[in-house]
């Protein structure tokens, strides 16, 4: 057990290590594939906050992406009217505003539409997350005052004290930081009381009720927490890419986070960031070879989800394994 232990600790430190200083060496030793690595960060927490609903909770959510979508264009519709006037209530380039004001409105989106979508199971739940999405990004593609959908430039960047977003390390170093915060509020639900009644209600939610679980508030909160988290997410890559476009809330962009998901190891702390990392660097590098890098690219990771169905991080034994709560009646 303790072997294990350490197994499953070390591969956490090694895949963060890798993570956090080998785009900062390259960087420094002339090669600057920070801005890759700055969404690649973005694109891990967007996937880890997928994965408190879907590997914990079993909630295949296939319209995640809107919450990464809000957290961006709550940074862009901002900092549009902080420099260009109007909307004298949002215009502005505070960053923690911005940051804050992502969150909240990823949450409260996140909150409306759980409440409806968790009443369905299976099929429905997938598809009513769907028709949230695609609702959404039809929205945005109808308001040109914010680039319809040629997508809105973002001329200034969150201001935050003590960092410059212009600054590449920065805006890498804060997303990083973001990207371990998040690590750890997952490990902490997780492996609290409220993570364990979520993990059991993935198993057998009648069996949860029966005995006095509301599961229905515990899975509702995690959708609001994990929603929260991806509007975090997009709030950095808005800031990371100076851009954003409907296409981020897309129902391929929910299929690439539950593929990174997958692919890593869903239920496992670090399994998404694995999954991310995976998924990134092989759309980077088969896309410098050929302009049909989608056929090789789709084949590959269709192999490494037959060949490894537990995902890349299980293979090394996962390290969220579902513990039973106790029973008893806690609402």
């Amino acid at each position: 057990m303790m072997v294990q232990f350490l197994k499953n600790r070390a591969l956490t430190f090694i895949v963060l290590g890798l993570l956090g200083t080998v785009p900062l060496l390259m960087f420094w030793s002339g090669s600057d594939y920070l801005s890759l690595a700055t969404k690649l960060v973005c694109l891990c927490i967007a996937a880890t906050s997928l994965n408190l609903i879907l590997g914990y909770g079993g909630m295949v959510s296939f319209g995640h992406a809107v919450f990464f979508g809000i957290g961006a264009y709550a940074v862009g519709i901002p900092a549009y009217h902080s420099v260009y006037g109007g909307m004298d209530l949002i215009a502005t380039s505070n960053g923690f505003f911005h940051i804050g004001f992502a969150i909240v409105l990823a949450a409260l989106f996140a909150l409306i539409t759980g409440a409806i979508s968790l009443r369905t199971k299976g099929i429905h739940f997938i598809m009513i997350t769907l028709a949230f999405s695609q609702m959404m990004f039809y929205f945005l593609l109808s308001l040109d005052t914010y680039g319809g959908d040629d997508g809105l430039t973002i001329d200034e960047r969150s201001q935050l004290p003590f960092i410059s977003l212009d600054n590449s390390v920065h805006m890498f170093l804060l997303s990083f930081g973001a990207l371990l915060i998040c690590l750890y509020m997952v490990h902490r639900i997780v492996n609290s009381r409220f993570g364990l009644v979520l993990q059991g209600a993935k198993d057998n939610e009648e069996r949860m009720a029966a005995i006095g679980y509301n599961t229905f508030a515990y899975r509702l909160t995690a959708y609001v927490i994990s929603g929260a988290m991806c509007g975090l997410a997009g709030a950095l890559f808005a800031n990371s890419e100076s851009f954003v476009f409907p296409e981020l809330i897309d129902w391929t962009r929910s299929g690439e986070l539950i593929f990174m998901v997958i692919l890593g190891g869903g239920g496992t702390i670090i399994g998404p960031v694995i999954g991310g990392i995976v998924f990134i660097v092989l759309e980077d590098v088969l896309s410098r070879f050929t302009i049909y890098w989608h056929l090789p690219f789709g084949i590959m990771l269709i192999l490494a989800v037959l060949l490894g169905r537990t995902g890349i991080a299980n293979w090394f034994k996962s390290d969220g394994a579902i513990k039973k709560p106790a029973e008893g009646n806690h609402e």
